[in-house]
């Protein structure tokens, strides 16, 4: 237990981090094209149009994903519910912790200034070594993402909601395939992307990067389960499956899946 909690707590701080860097560099580009990770641009934008800061936009948003999660699983399922809660309340501290610490903001009604002065890169003044830089930080980041996913999801300790949702779908619906289960759990940042651009008419942190994340964040888990602590196992996956494949060696069933594939 003590292994589990010191993997789930560094996953924790991976993920944030990866978050803010997808922000930050984000934010500091411009014209602004690069664009942070899927669910973190449809999330923060939301926030934006109702008028939240990255905490309560992250946890609103998550008890929401919480409440899709039940419907999908097909039954409630309190200590989940209350995992996922447990789990937003320091995600998204911390997300709000990261992005002052690099860029400054209120906390709590505590003020923080940035640790450094991190440059504007303006494409209309030569900026693109610096550019190309932040660009590289932003997939860095989303790297950052899909590795925590990956940690906590075998870990499985509690998990974020949008976590949740993702191991869900990958072991009820798509069979242990990582790829898959990412694209379908793309619909509900979609439908809040929407939702924020009709309030706010504006597409803010999508871009590049967003693009990035979209098309390879679910891949990147499934190398790093394998690659990134590869003696860490799926644990208690707590999902109602029908293939009989699929049952106690979860590790074993996804790398039958594979091989049948080729």
């Amino acid at each position: 237990m003590k292994t589990s909690i010191m993997f789930f707590v560094l996953s924790l701080v991976i993920n944030s981090l990866g978050n803010v860097l997808t922000l930050v560099s984000s934010s500091k580009v411009l014209p602004s094209f690069l664009g942070s990770a899927y669910w973190t641009a449809a999330e923060t934008n939301l926030g934006i149009a109702f008028g939240w800061n990255l905490f309560w936009a992250f946890l609103i948003l998550g008890v929401v994903i919480t409440i899709l999660n039940a419907i999908l699983v097909g039954h409630w399922d309190w200590g989940r519910a209350i995992g996922n809660v447990i789990f937003m309340v320091p995600f998204s501290f911390l997300i709000q912790f990261f992005d002052n610490l690099f860029v400054g903001g209120d906390i709590f009604g505590i003020h923080m200034n940035p640790i450094i002065n991190i440059p504007v890169a303006d494409a209309h003044h030569g900026g693109w070594l610096l550019i190309i830089f932040y660009v590289l930080i932003n997939f860095v980041g989303v790297a950052l993402i899909a590795i925590a996913i990956s940690i906590y999801q075998r870990v499985n300790l509690v998990l974020h909601p949008a976590d949740d949702l993702m191991q869900i779908l990958r072991f009820k619906y798509f069979k242990g395939n990582a790829g898959k289960a990412m694209w379908a759990s793309y619909i509900p940042p979609t439908i809040m992307g929407v939702v924020a651009f009709a309030i706010t008419r504006q597409f803010t942190f999508y871009g590049i990067g967003t693009i990035f994340a979209f098309l390879f964040q679910g891949n990147i888990t499934g190398i790093a389960d394998k690659v990134v602590f590869p003696h860490l196992k799926h644990q208690a996956v707590d999902v109602p499956v029908d293939d009989p494949t699929i049952v106690e060696e979860i590790d074993n069933d996804i790398e039958e899946h594979e091989n049948k594939k080729d």
